[in-house]
């Protein structure tokens, strides 16, 4: 599940983390007083709050809302009002939303923070090593996905124990690899650890400030919060369950969430069904080195049943921005065999005519493996993760 930005803002500056002043607004009038609650001078920022980062860099489908995109930064107070007008109501394109974009129904007005720098950090689940994955960038001119893609070695992956907090040698790694000045030592030990220790307490799947900001004293600001939650967890936390927004959510997301699956949709093109956020990242970063974009990816989850299963994989399969599925499975609680079936039942009702890629590790693999040869379906079957990204790839080529 995921939540706005003012939002996630909220709850991380409970554990310690700066945030700039800042109101939410739901009409220009209403933008117009909380811009003169948080910063009698101004300058302010302007921020449509749909669910999707690159908001900056977007642009508006209706021809009323001038030439600015998602955040706006607004130096006049009698410019707020016209600024806000243009942007509620309107339809929000970004590289995260597709073509259709979203309705901005409110806003975030917050003060203007002045930085001398400014950089990305985030928190994941690293599955594979039972571990949490602190990921540090300098981004600036630069765009945290096309990094992911083009220059994945100007982003730092450190591990962080599942308890505890961060010591001062990972801190100072963090510094030396960000080129940060010493003066924001302290800030940020207490921004990662506040960060972190938020991740656990609320079953967090991914938390992202982009970016991060330094003052000129060194503190450290959030300058934008994004937070994923495990579906899975929310029972255990009915505050955040509450913030869940619907209207936001698209379609695939709203019928993947009935079978507690989570959906999750991207700018690229190929649609990938793991069980685990680690295998997805793991498979998302090996398709990005070869220079492919995911599309979307359908993460199932043990304890379901055949019907579910196939209910899932059609959700992929019918997603018009996917020309290549990689179904990569690590079978434990979740049988490889389940899927496999579930593949086949899937295919044989709504066709199969994009390259399909699977490998399957674990419980029941080779009678998963043999449903899948018996079927006589153009499946391709692989070893390895690596192998299986390789030969998605090289099939979509030879598609095209």
């Amino acid at each position: 599940m995921n939540i706005h930005e003012y939002q996630a803002k909220k709850i991380l500056n409970r554990y310690g983390i700066n945030i700039p002043k800042g109101g939410i607004a739901y009409t220009p009038v209403e933008a117009r007083r909380t811009a003169a609650r948080v910063s009698s001078k101004g300058p302010w920022v302007l921020k449509a709050q749909i669910q999707s980062g690159a908001r900056k860099k977007g642009y508006f489908l209706e021809k009323k809302t001038g030439n600015g995109g998602g955040i706006r930064t607004i130096k006049k107070r009698t410019e707020i009002v016209k600024n806000a007008e243009q942007m509620l109501g309107s339809t929000l394109v970004t590289i995260q939303t597709g073509p259709k974009g979203k309705t901005v129904s409110r806003l975030y007005v917050e003060a203007f923070s002045r930085v001398e720098q400014s950089f990305y950090i985030g928190l994941a689940i690293d599955r594979v090593n039972a571990a949490l994955t602190l990921l540090a960038a300098n981004t600036i001119n630069e765009d945290i996905s096309n990094l992911a893609i083009n220059h994945p070695e100007k982003i730092l992956r450190m591990p962080l124990a599942l308890e505890g907090k961060t010591n001062m040698a990972q801190v100072k790694l963090v510094m030396e690899f960000l080129r940060l000045p010493k003066k924001c030592g302290n800030s940020l030990k207490r921004l990662i650890n506040g960060m972190h220790q938020m991740f656990l307490d609320y079953d967090a799947a991914m938390i992202e400030i982009n970016p991060v900001g330094m003052l000129r004293t060194g503190a450290l600001v959030a300058l934008d919060a994004k937070i994923s939650f495990d579906d899975n967890a929310l029972y255990r936390h009915p505050d955040i369950k509450r913030l869940q927004d619907d209207y936001e959510a698209s379609d695939r997301e709203l019928l993947a969430a009935k079978y507690r699956f989570t959906y999750s949709e991207f700018d690229g093109s190929v649609g990938c069904i793991v069980n685990g956020d680690g295998v997805a990242m793991a498979a998302m970063d090996l398709l990005a080195k070869q220079g492919v974009g995911t599309a979307c990816f359908l993460n199932v989850k043990g304890g379901v049943d055949k019907d579910k299963i196939i209910s899932g994989i059609k959700i992929i399969m019918t997603n018009p921005r996917v020309e290549g599925i990689l179904i990569n499975i690590l079978g434990g609680f979740l049988r490889c065999n389940l899927i496999a079936e579930g593949i086949v039942s899937a295919a044989s009702e709504v066709g199969l005519n994009v390259p399909l890629v699977v490998r399957f590790e674990g419980t029941n693999k080779d009678e998963a493996k043999d449903i899948l040869t018996k079927s006589k379906l153009p499946i391709i079957m692989a070893e390895t993760m690596e192998e299986a990204t390789k030969i998605l790839v090289k099939s979509m080529e030879v598609n095209d």
